[in-house]
């Protein structure tokens, strides 16, 4: 068995070992007869934790006197903190007043503690024997490797749990404070769900019984703590701390493959023995209620559950291939914050635009992209723009990926008979203000979603194309007569999602002739640095970490409908035209991004290439 990247990875800049191991002990005992201790520890007690004093400023005065805030927004803050149950600091990064480092800076002020930057700080090899998995996660804290042998280095999230932390770690320690999104990260690539895999898959290898081919409801009755039970749960748990959006479970010819997407790339990270294949895919259709008899046709479920206390739901698709099944799992993490509009990428031009286009009382708004190119974060975002009480908005999706409360959601049950033209017709009649349709898939649904734009509704949706210009084209294809696309349309935003360079390892680079010739060919200036990440352990040696979006917005105006009525209207007329017109297309956009050193030429090439 073979894990992939499961090390820390090379970005560390100290040491990655102590000068002398740690002492390892079960966490929150003492140390073990012979253990060593510092020179100046006395049994039974601790270093006094250290606590903001009697006369340290109050968080918001803090940063009022840092100049960080002013009075008004301080006041702002208050006012939305009350009645809930969240800290002011909380409130003020949701409302965008301050960012997170900005409030590690004040509490590690307030509370007397030093900053730990774990961009350069590496998890202590031998963290996992430290500090429990679930003590790590609920006090949000993580040892940390170390020059000084006396002494444990810990970065933790909230200065209110130092004393837990020292009762936790049976060792001297010195906290740091740090952001939580660090320390989240940190957790996550520290202690990993795969590590006891050679263990289950020991244990499974040692039964003679081939489970795979017993009747469903034999499976149904392994118990929990069955090996294949316990694989699938890591291989789950595992994909969703990497923040991967697919699993990939390919049977190949002696080996099982187990393929992450993080960031739009796939990277392989678990091989099983080739005669696990069909237990692990009889195990995952038991969980999403699929026919596990049937192997050969291709076969769609659903599984709803919850990881590290995150609810999730898992789209799964199986078919099948020359050596088993393949099953490919698409995760969709319901605690996942939204996206905000301004959050997105797009440019200020783009998305000053874009706001007042969706904010029309009628027509149609289109996002236009491949699979996986964020179109639906694109469309949640625009709803929540113009999400208020004194409209009645209401969805049509398959699946529903985010909940919003104030907001009528309907859910695609083919099997049921509800459909996108059946449910878009009874939307109709229920007096909507806005609709949003997950995605235009056939004729009639368009047909309905023109009509509804031409008859006084708003309508926001997603269409398969490869730029705004083939959307229209796509419309055109569907049989929609011209003269309805032309009046209903008002604009279409044509995007794609471009891994950012991971900003804790960036570091300047020479591209490649190809990528410098490419650069210059799509306009960019080569009288400049470049940047890229060289690897570490926060972005699993990719160089990226998360991705933003590249949009170009296509507005339908006077001559552009002219041009859509005529007969055979030319690609290239229409994108010139709309390019006349303003439209920045999305190759210049990603150069833009790169001028910005947001992300590199090679993922543009990746990605955006053709266009």
């Amino acid at each position: 068995m073979r894990l992939g990247r499961s090390s820390p990875g090379k970005g560390g800049r100290e040491s990655g070992t102590p000068k002398e191991p740690f002492p390892t002990f079960a966490p929150g005992v003492g140390a073990p007869a012979g253990a060593s201790l510092p020179a100046n520890h006395e049994p039974g007690t601790r270093p006094a934790p250290t606590f903001a004093g009697p006369t340290a400023p109050a968080l918001g005065q803090l940063l009022l006197g840092r100049g960080t805030l002013v009075t008004a927004q301080l006041a702002s803050a208050l006012l939305a903190q009350t009645g809930s149950d969240k800290r002011l600091g909380e409130v003020l990064i949701e409302l965008g007043i301050i960012a997170e480092q900005d409030l590690v800076s004040a509490l590690a002020e307030q509370f007397g503690l030093p900053l730990a930057d774990l961009r350069h700080r590496l998890p202590a090899l031998n963290a996992p024997e430290l500090l429990a998995e679930s003590m790590a996660r609920g006090l949000g804290a993580i040892p940390l490797t170390t020059t000084d042998p006396d002494v444990l280095d810990v970065a933790i999230s909230d200065p209110t749990v130092q004393e837990e932390v020292r009762r936790a770690i049976a060792y001297p320690v010195r906290l740091l404070l740090t952001s939580p999104s660090e320390v989240q990260r940190a957790v996550d690539k520290t202690y990993r769900a795969l590590i006891g895999v050679d263990r289950e898959i020991a244990a499974f290898s040692s039964t003679s019984n081939d489970r795979s081919g017993l009747p469903r409801f034999e499976m149904e009755r392994i118990s929990d703590d069955a090996p294949i039970v316990r694989i699938v749960t890591m291989i789950i748990t595992q994909a969703l701390r990497d923040r991967a959006s697919d699993v990939h479970i390919e049977p190949q010819d002696k080996r099982l493959r187990v393929r992450y997407r993080i960031d739009g790339a796939l990277h392989e990270v678990l091989d099983l023995p080739g005669e696990m294949a069909a237990a692990v895919a009889s195990r995952i259709k038991i969980m999403a209620e699929m026919n596990i008899v049937e192997r050969r046709r291709p076969q769609d479920g659903q599984i709803a559950t919850t990881v590290d206390g995150r609810s999730i739901d898992i789209r799964v698709a199986s078919t099948g291939t020359i050596w088993g099944e393949k099953i490919v799992l698409r995760i969709l993490d319901k605690s996942r914050s939204l996206f905000k509009l301004q959050d997105l990428g797009m440019p200020e031009s783009t998305h000053t635009a874009y706001s007042r286009m969706i904010r029309s009382p009628y027509g149609m708004v289109i996002c236009a992209g491949p699979t996986g190119s964020g179109k639906t974060t694109t469309l949640y975002a625009s709803l929540s723009e113009v999400n208020g009480p004194e409209r009645n908005i209401t969805t049509i999706e398959d699946p529903v990926e985010y909940v919003f409360p104030s907001i009528n959601q309907i859910q695609i049950n083919e099997t049921a008979g509800i459909t996108f033209a059946g449910g878009l017709r009874s939307i109709l009649r229920q007096d909507p203000d806005l609709i949003l349709v997950g995605e235009m898939r056939d004729a009639e649904t368009s047909r309905i979603a023109v009509q509804s734009a031409l008859t006084g509704h708003f309508v926001l949706s997603s269409l398969h194309a490869t730029d705004a210009v083939a959307a229209l084209y796509r419309f055109l294809d569907m049989g929609i007569e011209p003269f309805l696309v032309a009046s209903s349309v008002l604009g279409i935003v044509g995007q794609r999602l471009v891994r950012r360079s991971c900003t804790y390892c960036r570091v300047r680079y020479a591209p490649s002739a190809d990528e410098i010739a490419f650069f210059a060919e799509a306009g960019g200036s080569l009288q400049r640095h470049f940047w890229h990440g060289e690897g570490c352990h926060f972005c699993s040696d990719t160089g990226y970490s998360d991705r933003i979006g590249v949009y170009e917005l296509l507005t339908v105006t006077e001559q552009m409908r002219e041009l859509i009525v005529q007969p055979s209207p030319s690609h290239d007329a229409m994108r010139r035209l709309a390019i006349e017109q303003g439209m920045q297309p999305l190759r210049a956009e990603a150069v833009r991004l790169v001028h910005e050193d947001e992300t590199t030429i090679a993922e543009i090439v990746r990605s955006i290439y053709t266009l």
